[in-house]
């Protein structure tokens, strides 16, 4: 068994890819504060490499207040000029007013069908371009490839791991029944 071919030409000294292609890439995420979390690194990847952001996940968990989503929708002008001027994450007004905007659009989801969570599975199974759209509908800055990689860092779109991987079989175990739905 070999592990995915991208993991494998990855020169990573802190280890922080494998950590994660091991441990979270691809799997299920249960808590809504995680899924936000994980739509708006994503966010923020967007014409960086992933190796920054992963440099950047501590900084950007404590910046946006762990992500709690009440908390970074109820952010003023003022929570908008602490991030823009916090070297620690990545600093693109147009991605920190989608992080306040979005976590705004999840209330409402959350409102209507109790989680998102919830309103993923409700969506589940759609190909990338119907999410892509629907995506398009509900939030700010999500495009083709944010979407594409958030819903397979989740596990709603395949793709994450080569069948030839070790951490595959590990990531089919994981997978909850409403993911099988046909």
């Amino acid at each position: 068994m070999s592990y995915c071919s991208y993991i494998q030409t990855i020169t990573d000294k802190d280890n922080l890819h494998k950590v994660y292609h091991d441990n979270h890439y691809g799997f299920p995420i249960e808590e809504d504060d995680e899924l936000f979390c994980r739509l708006i690194l994503e966010i923020n990847q967007a014409g960086l490499s992933w190796n920054t952001i992963l440099l950047k996940q501590e900084n950007f968990r404590k910046a946006y207040n762990y992500f709690n989503i009440k908390k970074v929708a109820a952010y003023k002008e003022k929570d908008v000029e602490r991030l823009l001027n916090d070297a620690g994450i990545i600093r693109n007004k147009l991605k920190v007013n989608a992080a306040v905007e979005n976590a705004k659009a999840i209330l409402l989801l959350q409102k209507e069908f109790g989680s998102f969570k919830k309103w993923l599975e409700h969506h589940h199974p759609k190909t990338k371009e119907e999410w892509v759209k629907l995506f398009k509908q509900t939030f700010k800055f999500t495009g083709g490839e944010i979407v594409n990689e958030f819903l397979m860092s989740i596990g709603f779109l395949p793709g994450a791991h080569d069948e030839t991987c070790p951490v595959y079989k590990k990531l089919i175990k994981s997978k909850p029944a409403w993911s099988k739905k046909k």
